[in-house]
């Protein structure tokens, strides 16, 4: 339909060459959603009663899609919506996922012994790193069940692995876009797993799709696991670089497949890592910033994204690797400047800097590159201010003060918080400057104050901005 109103609107007006190229977008993306809501969302070419009320199939599941990887409900194929479209994934369609979710208790194994064979491999990398990619792939789940995997070299095994041309009714669609797919545990090809040889699968390195995450995605729906939408779990569709060697089954992956075959009885682990609940009023954050209009609160292995626009303010979790896969895991603090457009995150003594998601080359350096004396193991958290063009760098009871433009640490620093923050007598968790004010994060605590005069306002919950969602 789309197509036709766009036509139409051209008939008799000269059509320049731009308009043309934005039509051909249009048109485009259009059909891209079309084909991902059919293949993902079972889009059907309804015509019952809610067409002649104006409400189209597409639009119904683009508002289902939407809801369920917690976007602005438009109803409409606005950018945000196209962009996770287009990001790589899964295969498996999404149209039954939950907070952990199984194909239900007939798609799963009725035996704790399992089989593999890896039936052919791909020339990305090495036999040996395929192998000891699927292998660690299985003991992701192995380690929590009490499901064991043997490799067969010959015959039919539970779960046949292969890349490339792999016979069923689901081909592959060249490079990007789905990754791979999995069937649910049944009889014939049940548990099988098939990856796309046109991806470049690499054993570590965030150049390429990691070999090892997709496979233990992958192997999730091999024993009966179907979609989650928690951005951390390790069944959300859409693909993220982790590292291999620090991999641990996020809790809610735990709960979906011990729901399915139960624990191990011969192992303890510590508690898996769980992703933080935005309407947890106590919750202490790593650090907060702004980037490019949008404010980002990282907690732990995630950061927030809370969007500004009027329309909606639902946070979005999304894993802190998915943006910048060079960048640390639970940072100590973060600042933008809005001046030279970069980001900059902090651990222990090194720094990262990146314009938007790309890393700037030069980086990481050490903390003495702020002119922070090397007795400062770590910074607490960090503020610009975007009026004066300094930095703070908060560190135990005291701050310093840097130069953004001489790139020095201002003379008579460091000075102790409380001799210019009223009230303020605990140590800085994070800090923002937004609309005007700055905010002080202290524990479950936000201090905001007039920058210019050291004047506090009020104290608020530090997840005042972070309305309450179900992500």
């Amino acid at each position: 339909m789309l197509e036709r109103l766009c036509l139409s609107a051209r008939l008799g007006t000269p059509w320049s060459w731009m308009e043309g190229k934005t039509t051909t977008v249009v048109l485009k993306s259009h059909v891209l959603s079309q084909s991902y809501l059919k293949k993902f969302f079972n889009l059907t070419e309804d015509r019952g009663p809610s067409v002649r009320r104006g409400i189209s199939p597409l639009n119904k599941k683009l508002a289902e899609m939407q809801r369920f990887f917690g976007l602005q409900i438009t109803g409409t194929l606005d950018a945000d919506t196209l962009a996770l479209m287009k990001k790589p994934r899964c295969g498996v369609p999404d149209d039954t996922a939950a907070r952990f979710s199984t194909f239900g208790n007939n798609f799963k194994w009725q035996k704790n012994s399992l089989t593999y064979r890896i039936e052919n491999y791909t020339p990305d990398m090495s036999v040996a790193e395929v192998d000891n990619s699927i292998e660690k792939a299985l003991q992701v789940w192995a380690k929590v069940t009490p499901l064991r995997f043997t490799r067969i070299y010959s015959g039919t095994a539970d779960i046949m692995i292969s890349f490339g041309p792999h016979g069923d009714f689901y081909p592959f669609d060249g490079p990007g876009n789905t990754l791979a797919h999995a069937f649910a545990p049944s009889p014939g090809i049940g548990g099988d797993a098939h990856f796309d040889e046109d991806e470049t699968f690499t054993f570590r390195s965030n150049r390429g799709i990691v070999l090892f995450i997709v496979a233990a995605h992958e192997f999730g729906h091999s024993l009966g696991l179907s979609h989650s939408n928690d951005p951390g779990a390790l069944m959300y569709p859409t693909y993220s670089y982790r590292n291999p060697d620090t991999f641990v089954l996020p809790y809610d992956d735990v709960k979906g497949i011990q729901s399915l075959y139960g624990s191990n009885p011969t192992v303890v682990h510590p508690k898996p890592p769980t992703t933080p609940d935005a309407c947890d009023s106590t919750m202490v954050l790593d650090a907060v910033t702004t980037l490019r209009g949008e404010i980002i609160f990282f907690k732990d292995r995630y950061h927030f994204f809370w969007r500004s626009y009027p329309q909606s303010r639902t946070p979005q979790a999304i894993l802190i690797s998915t943006f910048w896969p060079s960048a640390p895991v639970n940072i100590d603090a973060a600042y933008e400047n809005q001046q030279s457009d970069r980001m900059f995150l902090f651990k222990g003594r090194q720094v990262w800097a990146f314009t938007g998601i790309q890393p700037v080359h030069s980086y990481p350096k050490t903390l003495t590159a702020f002119g922070l004396p090397g007795r400062v193991k770590k910074i607490d958290a960090a503020l610009h201010d975007v009026h004066s063009g300094k930095t703070l760098f908060f560190v135990g009871s005291y701050y310093y003060r840097y130069d953004e433009v001489r790139k020095t640490m201002d003379q008579g620093y460091p000075k102790k918080l409380n001799q210019f923050f009223t009230d303020l007598t605990t140590n800085v968790t994070a800090a923002l400057q937004y609309k005007g004010f700055t905010y002080i994060y202290s524990g479950p605590y936000m201090y905001e104050y007039n920058l210019t005069t050291g004047r506090l306002y009020r104290v608020l919950r530090n997840s005042h901005f972070l309305p309450c969602s179900n992500f």
